[in-house]
């Protein structure tokens, strides 16, 4: 790509595969690792893998899938208005949320407090876990050996005490060095889009209304301005007129200030991005207020909702006791995962695999597991 700015991740300055192959002939690495991202069983998964609301409440609610498809999109206009690599952009974005678990955050959670003895669950490490391990389909290799700017995308937080694990990729959590300016970009492409379709799924679940959404700054004037330019409009109009203009703001505050960013610092090359004191990918101050004021209100008002909090306690109750059963007993899992089972070095290896075997489930996949264990009607 002739067009990329000289600070931007390149084919041509890629830190490689773990294992190396020949160049894709028809298409550029980053797109290779696209096309494998999207043709993994965890990507597919994703279109039955909880957001905020569970699958089968309703077919219009956005699902993993989804939201990686609307973070991908965000994210590949705001890199190509930057000139930053378009497809690692929209690679890192399809894969950020691969390892997340059934049921959302409450899933995680849940897994995360199982795991507690072992090391825990993080679902950015699970993420890399997947395309690093457990996509198995290739004779040469384990996983999808993506190259190291998408490994490094994806894996968007981790503890120095994990970091130290993981080699090369976890270098930068060590000497607290910043990521390349596309995984910035795809984190922030994530905010936007989960802070803008969690409002518009939450009003059409009337879980929030539109009076509780004027108490936010950012929506107010949006909203103000939608029904100011358009007179009388249906509500679902209203809505969506009002949530493209919040997610327009967003979008050029963050390549504006990002562009600014980039031009003071004078930058030459990715290394002095990864060298940088803090991220350079940002809103503006006024900006970044007003949307850590909107995901404070979607926390205490939808997260937390009534409706929300009882799925929250169900699902969690549905992933322990998946655990706990599997855990103590690996010979319920299935062939290939009690076969993994068996080769783990000890009990913190065995407890990995039971997560790995219920972090990849759909959430009706885990309901469905959880009645065979436990509905003694169901004998297969």
């Amino acid at each position: 790509m002739s067009d990329l700015a000289p600070y931007a991740a390149s084919e041509a300055h890629s830190r490689g595969r773990l294992h190396g192959e020949p160049p894709p002939g028809n298409r550029g690495e980053f797109q290779r690792d696209r096309d494998r991202i999207i043709h993994s069983a965890a990507f597919r998964r994703l279109e039955y893998k909880t957001q905020v609301f569970i699958n089968h409440e309703g077919d219009h609610f956005r699902t993993r899938l989804t939201h990686s498809l609307e973070v991908a999109q965000l994210a590949r206009t705001i890199a190509r208005n930057l000139q930053l690599n378009v497809d690692l952009s929209e690679a890192i974005s399809l894969a950020h949320d691969l390892g997340h678990t059934p049921f959302g955050h409450a899933g995680q959670d849940a897994l995360n407090g199982c795991m507690q003895p072992y090391g825990g669950f993080e679902h950015n490490l699970q993420s890399l876990r997947v395309v690093d391990h457990l996509e198995d389909k290739y004779a040469s290799f384990r996983g999808l050996n993506l190259c190291y700017e998408t490994r490094e995308g994806i894996l968007k937080h981790c503890s120095v005490k994990n970091a130290r694990k993981l080699g090369e990729i976890g270098e930068r959590f060590i000497k607290r060095q910043q990521p390349g300016l596309e995984a910035q970009l795809a984190n922030l492409a994530d905010e936007i889009a989960y802070n803008n379709h969690d409002i518009d799924d939450g009003l059409r679940a009337e879980l929030l209304s539109v009076d509780q959404m004027r108490e936010v700054p950012l929506f107010r004037r949006h909203h103000d301005a939608a029904l100011s330019a358009h007179g009388a409009l249906s509500i679902k109009q209203a809505r969506h007129e009002t949530i493209r203009r919040i997610i327009n703001t967003l979008v050029v505050d963050l390549t504006e200030t990002s562009r600014a960013n980039l031009a003071a610092a004078k930058l030459k090359h990715i290394d002095e991005v990864r060298a940088a004191p803090k991220p350079l990918m940002a809103y503006s101050e006024d900006v970044a207020e007003e949307s850590r004021a909107l995901k404070k209100f979607l926390f205490e008002n939808l997260y937390r909702h009534h409706r929300v909090y009882r799925m929250t306690v169900k699902a969690q109750r549905v992933v322990r006791e998946l655990f706990e059963t599997l855990h103590g007993d690996v010979r319920l899992l299935p062939p290939d995962f009690y076969d993994e089972a068996k080769l783990a070095e000890d009990e913190a290896g065995r407890a990995r695999v039971v997560a790995d075997y219920i972090a990849g489930m759909t959430d009706r996949y885990a309901l469905d597991e959880h009645e065979r264990l436990f509905d003694p009607r169901r004998l297969r």
